[in-house]
């Protein structure tokens, strides 16, 4: 076999040499076939040499812990591939031997052995031996015609094929198995960064996880053609409304004897003059636009402290937007009033023409309902907002943007 295998490396780097580009395109497309058989063809020989050594305890009298440990020394794997490997060895040895032979014939790649080899596990606890076996051949055709991931999810129904009349039972069993694990296995860990940030990992159930696409995908959509942000982008800004929403609702249990909500403390004379940075209860630090922007919105109660640290205010309900002021404010906007915004009253803040920080009053002459991102834009870009004589919000755009600097309206929520 070491012979063998030495003439057939030296036929592959031969071909590594080769000039690919003066094939014409059918010996190129039949190279790669060759190419990809000959590959599956080699993982089934490495697969018998590995259950060898696995089972001749090799590994161990060479000083490693275990075969997957040797296998990542001697072959550079990470530990989990070179488990996977002494896996699907071993069920190839012990289960079916014909996924091995449909892997040696070049018939079936890696993958889809493993697929097949899962699926074919299940089939034999469940249906026994001669279930399993016609499961194989069933497994083996589709392979022809199905990459992995497809493989395996036709594999959930593979009874319906071999075992007709207990694939309703199985079914059901192995989904409520699933619900178990489910169950088990959910988490969600929230890890803080050094710079205040953090970081979200878990596994959600199938229940939490259809609610979670339910709330969030309709808001991952690109914000239009000049919208630059990546996917990744869309859906944490995404999480962010759904986090603001939630909040504005009202319906979540107390925390510590106060309603669910933010804290945000920076000094007066630092607000008015648009220089205060501010600090959350968590301690991480904000910037004055930050801290000027959430002072305007009305699910944020900021706590304001004079220059000696004394609370003047801790979220006045004369500031905040809220209760019949807030009805009649959407009564007039309908939702996002910065021109050519499509979002909903739900998914708006409050905002304060004349900053509450430089003395603005709150009122419906003095306020208008801006979406998050429309928030932050106005607060941080040349845009400016004011009352038109019918008392309606119109949008006065920078001069770089229209030298005329003609006032604009949102035309989306009007019925008239």
């Amino acid at each position: 076999m070491v012979e063998e295998l030495a003439q057939a490396d030296d036929a592959v780097a031969a071909c590594a040499d080769a000039a690919a580009w003066a094939l014409p395109e059918h010996d190129l497309i039949a190279a790669l076939d060759a190419a990809h058989r000959l590959q599956q063809r080699l993982a089934a020989v490495s697969l018998t040499l590995i259950r060898e050594i696995d089972g001749r305890g090799t590994a161990r009298g060479q000083g490693a812990s275990s075969t997957a440990v040797w296998l990542r020394e001697r072959l550079r794997l990470t530990i989990p591939a070179a488990r996977r490997l002494v896996d699907l060895a071993t069920a190839l040895d012990t289960g079916n031997p014909g996924i091995r032979q449909a892997l040696a014939d070049g018939h079936i790649t890696l993958d889809q052995a493993r697929v097949i080899t899962d699926t074919v596990t299940t089939v034999q606890a469940t249906a026994g031996t001669e279930a399993a076996d016609k499961a194989v051949g069933v497994l083996t055709d589709w392979a022809t015609q199905f990459d992995p991931t497809h493989l395996r999810k036709l594999g959930t129904r593979i009874l319906d094929h071999v075992a007709p009349d207990i694939a309703d039972a199985a079914a059901q069993a192995a989904l409520e198995a699933e619900d178990r694990r489910a169950a088990r296995d959910r988490h969600l860990t929230i890890s803080e960064q050094t710079d205040g940030r953090l970081r979200l990992t878990g596994i959600l159930d199938a229940e939490t996880a259809g609610l979670l696409r339910a709330a969030i995908d309709p808001l991952t959509a690109p914000r239009g053609p000049d919208d630059q942000r990546t996917a990744g982008q869309r859906r944490h800004d995404a999480l962010a409304d759904l986090f603001r929403l939630t909040l504005r609702t009202n319906e979540l249990p107390e925390h510590g004897g106060d309603p669910a909500q933010i804290v945000v403390t920076t000094s007066y004379d630092g607000l008015i003059r648009q220089l205060g940075t501010g600090a959350l209860d968590t301690g991480l630090h904000l910037t004055p636009e930050t801290v000027r922007r959430l002072a305007c919105d009305a699910t944020i109660l900021p706590t304001v402290l004079s220059g000696a640290g004394q609370p003047l205010d801790v979220g006045r309900q004369r500031r905040l937007i809220t209760g019949p002021l807030r009805r009649a404010l959407v009564l007039r906007d309908r939702g996002c009033a910065f021109p050519g915004c499509d979002r909903p009253p739900r998914w708006c803040h409050a905002h304060h023409i004349h900053h509450w920080a430089d003395g603005g009053t709150t009122s419906l002459a003095n306020a208008v309902l801006l979406c998050g991102h429309h928030h932050r834009h106005l607060h941080h870009s040349d845009w400016t907002v004011q009352l038109a004589g019918d008392g309606h919000p119109e949008f006065v755009p920078p001069a770089w943007l229209d030298p005329d600097q003609v006032p604009r309206r949102n035309h989306y929520h009007r019925r008239t």
